[in-house]
């Protein structure tokens, strides 16, 4: 069972199976978990209670299909920052945190310094955006805009059982 060690969590196999399945539904019952990993289903519900409560299980959240609330464009956006202090990286970051059009936020290695999924109504919103975050914005260096024109695979699970600890 999962159990906390001073700097992690440490998880067996029936945990990364447990984890996988509320991935792909967090819907699921005790009982139905239950008879998928082969435990009761009491001892299912305190599993998935010890992971959440150890923030192993971050949220629980429902994925809503774009094309249902309204076109939407999504953008992948490279930023090269001008000056990489700590301090001008974590304005970046907060920036782009409090911004509800930025979906994710990378902060990258290579030839760019932040890498962003941007989600807008259409360009002109997104002309907007760049003119607030990047053309205002004294240490954007640069931006280069990857328009997305369709998505071929989208899954924001991490596969716990492809993991070397999932024995069980």
């Amino acid at each position: 069972m999962a159990k906390a060690g001073k700097d992690s969590f440490d998880l067996d196999g029936f945990d990364y199976k447990i984890l996988d399945l509320l991935q792909v539904n967090n819907q699921r019952t005790s009982e139905e978990l239950a008879e998928l990993v082969c435990l009761s289903p009491t001892s299912c519900l305190r599993r998935v209670k010890a992971l959440r409560e150890a923030k192993v299980i971050t949220a629980d959240v429902s994925v809503v299909s774009p094309k249902v609330i309204g076109a939407r464009m999504t953008m992948i956006v490279l930023v090269a920052l001008e000056r990489e202090q700590r301090v001008h990286i974590e304005e970046f970051k907060a920036s782009m945190r409090a911004n509800p059009r930025v979906t994710q936020c990378y902060y990258v290695t290579g030839t760019v310094d932040f890498m962003l999924i941007v989600s807008v109504k259409d360009m002109e919103e997104y002309e907007m955006f760049t003119r607030e975050f990047f053309f205002e914005n004294r240490n954007v260096k640069r931006f280069e805009t990857l328009v997305v024109m369709g998505c071929s695979k989208f899954d924001i699970s991490v596969r716990a059982s492809m993991s070397a600890n999932a024995d069980a």
